[in-house]
């Protein structure tokens, strides 16, 4: 029987998978960027684990803080975005479409690391050893879940929108593009109705379910 955590307990499990959550999305952007050309977060030294590096105070420290003492259950975060620049991409459309896609990716991979994980920690018959590490992984899987449906969304400046201008005819692109200023502010007004909640709930659930069975966390 896994037992409700402290408030110290939680944030000592989920400060590790948040701010890896939210760096590694970031370094897969620029990775993937210097694979089709764009050197730029390579020569700024934003390819690194180091988290020191992406820190963002408000998205990576003051809101998954307050998110996370209000009990909410939903954590969310971001890091400082790394620079890419599309000029130097060898297919600029066809390109940032995929440094986009790199950085859900990259969540989902790393969710299916941390359910690797607490599956492991099942099989430990030391609950010293094994619960913190459990407990850590139902964290690592919820909040790359988190990030990366939350920014397949098609509303920019999210990866989704990046992904499906790559898709577009030019200029229907173009006429999509011209909507990131204002797309911030649909964030806010969808997370302020309850509606992003709503979208979100279904695919985040199911898939909540599927990588908690892969923990062993879930009947299969």
């Amino acid at each position: 029987m896994m037992e409700e955590l402290s408030m110290m307990q939680r944030i000592v499990v989920w400060v590790l998978p948040v701010v890896f959550a939210i760096t590694v999305h970031e370094v897969a952007h620029g990775w993937v960027a210097k694979q089709y050309g764009d050197k730029t977060a390579w020569m700024l030294g934003r390819l690194t684990l180091n988290p020191i590096r992406h820190i963002d105070p408000v998205g990576t420290i003051l809101l998954p803080g307050l998110l996370l003492l209000s009990g909410t259950g939903f954590i969310f975060g971001w890091a400082k975005p790394v620079p890419v620049n599309p000029d130097n991409l060898k297919n600029p459309k066809r390109d940032m479409a995929l440094v986009a896609m790199a950085g859900p990716a990259a969540n989902l991979l790393m969710a299916l690391g941390w359910a690797l994980l607490a599956r492991f920690a099942i099989q430990i018959d030391t609950p010293f050893a094994s619960l913190p590490m459990i407990y850590m992984g139902i964290a690592g899987i919820s909040i790359n879940l988190v990030l990366a449906i939350i920014n397949l969304l098609p509303v920019p400046p999210l990866d989704g929108s990046r992904i499906l201008s790559g898709m577009l005819p030019d200029r229907l692109a173009w006429q999509y593009n011209r909507f990131e200023p204002y797309g911030f502010y649909l964030l806010i007004f969808l997370l302020a109705t309850g509606l992003l909640g709503a979208m979100l709930g279904y695919p985040l659930m199911a898939a909540q379910q599927l990588f908690f069975q892969i923990a062993g966390l879930y009947p299969g």
